[in-house]
């Protein structure tokens, strides 16, 4: 890739207030990113809450046992209550703390508050702060450190 184009994109992205920048040519790519010294913002995410599904009528007991030789098993506890959980809103690798060697953001039993940053989430390089929206006590951590993580995946249960 010619220096002159890579120089072009530094000054539109500059011009243009974007924050980064990927560009491919066959096979070569370049990546331009502003750091200006501070942290990159964090962006927050609040998960809206469910809404309360209508109640389905039980299915009697010897009908299930009965059909084509398959019992229905009983629903599974869907696992963490929603209302106490942080979930991941990215998907990347979840680090427990700053650096490695340092202490954890946070530990079980700990009380967090709103905004307290709970762990890291790195995305395509970026260290991505997740910060707690509820105030509370950590009862679990639910990822190891180092562990990838799914958008929506629970993190944290904090009562």
């Amino acid at each position: 890739m010619d220096i002159r184009k890579v120089k072009k994109l530094i000054e539109l992205l500059e011009e243009s207030g974007v924050a980064e920048i990927e560009i491919k040519e066959g096979e070569e790519s370049v990546r331009i990113s502003r750091y200006s010294g501070n942290p990159p913002p964090v962006t927050h995410y609040v998960q809206a809450p469910m809404p309360a599904a209508a109640p389905a009528a039980p299915a009697p007991a010897p009908a299930a046992a009965h059909s084509g030789g398959r019992a229905t098993a009983p629903v599974a506890d869907e696992g963490p209550n929603p209302e106490t959980t942080v979930t991941a809103p990215m998907v990347g690798t979840f680090y427990s703390a700053p650096a490695p060697g340092a202490k954890a953001f946070v530990e079980i039993g700990e009380e967090v508050k709103v905004g307290q940053t709970l762990c890291i989430i790195e995305a395509m390089k970026m260290m991505n702060q997740i910060e707690s929206d509820k105030a509370g006590r950590v009862a679990s951590v639910l990822v190891k450190n180092g562990e990838p993580v799914e958008f929506g995946q629970p993190l944290f249960v904090i009562e």
